[in-house]
């Protein structure tokens, strides 16, 4: 394994510009208005949003480790940069790159199994044929020029938990948000690390809420989560943007609450003065906070069954699921 993401096919090869994603697209699109117009889809957010979820199912039932699913997701993402969606049937793309993953992450399984799974799942969307699957693995390989390793923010994560002792629900918080940004655009954008910061800011700085930020709890954090940009972006001292945060320090008689509350102050203050003497990109901290407040927006709009009825309409009307 690449123990060096600066000198990695990830950083060289699959890290774009945001204008240059988006021009991407718009080139894809370009070039198949045909298939565009014949076959609308919801929002490409929401289509994310559907396809990692495709990738969580499958898994779920296997009892795969993160890192596993996280690779797929990837595979995933880096694969519709390059291929029409419209041309695919996404129901084997996702089976045929959770077991390219599986094997790029040292934890193979035979095809059988991974096909069977499959068809668990989603019975008769996903061709039952290891030939065909086969096929779609060469060729996802091949539009990925196998450039397979991918480097995830966790590692950073779990250095950053030793660095701001952070305690098992803020992990547990920061843990989630890593996880979801796998449903945005952000590993194709910023490096694992940048990431991992943003997470554990905003876990660090939403912690008063206290809730975890997870699927359809998204508008009780967008107060805290809007906080945190606004922290990122203006010269506030650390107290303030402990204030800000909603944690104060102990109060008299106050207890063990306002011992929890100085220690939670105390590690927004480490953090941020931490990310004020770091070399990290700021500017890409606080688009990769806007990035996932967005996502929190869009996902309260999101129909699993609107967009499985959109995707299963040009995969049937083609013929791609046999």
């Amino acid at each position: 394994m690449a123990a060096n993401y600066w000198a990695s096919s990830q950083r060289l090869h699959w890290t774009f510009t945001k204008p240059g994603l988006a021009e991407t697209r718009r080139q894809m699109e370009e070039n198949e208005k045909a298939l565009h117009k014949q076959y609308p889809l919801p929002e490409q957010r929401l289509i994310s949003i559907f396809l990692m979820h495709q990738v969580n199912k499958l898994a779920k039932r296997m009892n795969y480790k993160q890192q596993i699913i996280a690779t797929a997701q990837v595979y995933i993402r880096r694969f519709y940069t390059k291929v029409e969606i419209r041309r695919t049937n996404p129901f084997l793309v996702v089976t045929t790159a959770f077991y390219l993953a599986c094997k790029t992450e040292e934890s193979p399984q035979h095809i059988r199994v991974i096909l069977a799974e499959g068809r668990n799942n989603w019975g008769a969307e996903i061709i039952p044929d290891q030939s065909k699957m086969g096929e779609c693995e060469f060729t996802l390989i091949s539009e990925l020029n196998s450039q397979l390793i991918v480097h995830h923010p966790y590692r950073t994560l779990y250095e950053l938990q030793q660095t701001f002792s952070l305690p098992n629900d803020e992990f547990s918080t920061a843990w989630h948000i890593i996880n979801d940004h796998y449903l945005t655009d952000l590993p194709l954008l910023y490096p694992p690390h940048v990431i991992a910061v943003t997470a554990v800011f905003l876990a660090v700085v939403i912690r008063p809420a206290q809730n975890a930020l997870l699927p359809h709890q998204h508008q009780h954090h967008a107060g805290n989560l809007a906080g945190a940009l606004q922290s990122l972006t203006s010269p506030q001292s650390a107290a303030a943007i402990a204030t800000q945060a909603g944690v104060h320090g102990p109060t008299a008689g106050a207890g063990a609450s306002g011992s929890a509350g100085a220690a939670a102050q105390g590690r927004i203050v480490k953090v941020v003065n931490w990310l004020a003497e770091s070399r990290i990109d700021m500017e890409a901290v606080v688009d990769a906070t806007q990035e996932l407040i967005s996502l929190y927006e869009v996902w309260d709009q999101f129909n699993e069954k609107a967009c499985k009825d959109a995707v299963l309409r040009f995969v049937q009307a083609r013929g791609l699921d046999k």
